[in-house]
């Protein structure tokens, strides 16, 4: 079996933690998905309609810059990818990350933090972005939960 890559994007911390965990528990390498520009509490302020989290969130053609890309994306055959949930979906960056690989013969799983919101749907929203790859049905996780349930889940992987 090939090698497996977390790679994810936090903007609070929550998906960093749950990233490393699974990236620990599966002896997985780890990237951040960081966006050139980085986001500010002002930015995320999901109430004011004219946050920049708004504006990219209600464009779902943007595509916010990645500050940098996975070396020989080639060497992974899983990659979990890692996101909270804006708007009951995937940050637009998740696909501007999607779509900077050859993600041909790859399975792609998501996992997600969030205060309260599923998935909703972000497979479809994804589906796009992942030509040539399995995208698996992803899952939420709590803000707390053990690394032997995080190994469970991801074994199957």
């Amino acid at each position: 079996m090939g090698k497996k890559l977390v790679a994810y994007f936090s903007a609070s911390g929550m998906t960093r933690r749950l990233a490393a965990a699974l990236a620990e528990v599966e002896g997985a390498d780890l990237f951040e998905i960081k966006p050139e520009t980085p986001y500010t509490e002002a930015d995320l302020d999901w109430q004011d309609k004219n946050s920049r989290s708004s504006i990219e969130m209600n464009d779902k053609s943007f595509r916010p810059p990645v500050a940098s890309k996975v070396e020989n994306i080639a060497q992974y055959d899983v990659i979990f990818l890692g996101f909270p949930i804006w708007w009951y979906v995937a940050p637009t960056i998740i696909n501007t990350f999607l779509e900077s690989y050859d993600l041909t013969g790859k399975k792609i799983v998501p996992f997600a933090t969030s205060g309260s919101s599923g998935m909703g749907s972000t497979n479809s929203e994804l589906a796009p972005s992942c030509v040539g790859a399995e995208l698996i049905e992803g899952r939420r996780f709590p803000n707390e939960i053990s690394k032997d349930k995080i190994k469970l889940w991801a074994d199957q992987f």
